[in-house]
């Protein structure tokens, strides 16, 4: 448990692969409805080192979840999550201002510190880089920074009619890091908002060892949908990492998943009743 800067209490879990590598073995916790699955990989298939992280946090009306996926060491994800975790205070602040202001306070303070003179020097230290991505739900609206190849899906009936699942695409030559998308003239990065459907949300954040395990399964959005959707957030969970450790999923694998039930009408079209 921890507080902002305005003494409003959120819970927290922290995550780091390189101290908790969960080779051969699946791992998952709770905080609060927010479930952290992780999976190190398949040692048979010659898994023996686990360059993930993941961050979330629980607040009065918000959650935050953060997931990484570290290259060539996991010094790059030590160096975000230790950064964030110093910026915690204030960035939790944010997300208790109003909806119409939050979102924006958020980012411009992310952007801020991945910008920053320190933090791009630090960058310079250390080997290897790492994808990033971060996501904040509050009221009926889901913000999203994503930077490389890390997934985040909103998950709904309407959505799934329609075969959209996942908000943000999959980029393969971004990262924070030595190797470092911030530092160009014009740093690269993805972000959106998106308006939450009436009903039940379900909210999931994945590195890229979900996808890529033999057979490449859920690289098929309705699949994981299939499997991420219908029945219950944990058991759900486990099942998908179970599946990448019986495909001999070298790569780790780490999943946020959480559900949000909207009672809020949402957008529809204009010929459309509203629901």
């Amino acid at each position: 448990m921890g507080s902002n800067e305005n003494g409003l209490p959120f819970r927290k879990l922290q995550w780091f692969g390189k101290e908790a590598p969960y080779i051969n073995q699946i791992k998952i916790d709770l905080c609060d409805q927010m479930i952290i699955g992780r999976y190190g990989g398949n040692r048979q298939a010659g898994a023996y080192k686990n360059e993930d992280g993941a961050m979330v946090v629980k607040g009065a009306d918000w959650e935050f979840a953060m997931v990484l996926d570290g290259h060539n060491s996991a010094e790059s994800v030590d160096l975000v999550l230790k950064t964030l975790e110093n910026e915690w205070k204030k960035l939790a602040a944010f997300l208790e201002e109003p909806v119409e202001s939050a979102f924006q306070l958020f980012e411009n303070h992310i952007l801020s510190v991945f910008q920053s003179p320190a933090f791009l020097e630090a960058c310079k230290q250390i080997q290897g880089e790492t994808a990033c991505l971060l996501c904040v739900r509050k009221e009926n609206y889901l913000w999203w920074l994503s930077v490389g190849d890390c997934v985040l899906y909103l998950l709904h009936e309407d959505l799934h009619k329609l075969g959209q699942y996942a908000l943000n695409q999959r980029q393969f030559f971004e990262w924070i890091g030595q190797i470092n998308t911030f530092s160009l003239p014009v740093p690269c990065y993805s972000f959106g908002i998106r308006e939450l459907r009436t009903g039940l949300n379900r909210i999931v954040l994945i590195t890229d060892g979900v996808l890529e395990c033999a057979g490449r399964y859920y690289e098929t959005p309705s699949r994981f949908y299939t499997d991420c959707y219908e029945g219950e957030v944990q058991t759900n969970v486990e099942h998908i990492l179970q599946h990448v450790h019986e495909n001999s999923g070298q790569d780790s694998a780490t999943i946020i998943c959480w559900d949000y039930h909207n009672p809020l009408p949402a957008t529809y079209p204009s010929n459309q009743p509203m629901r």
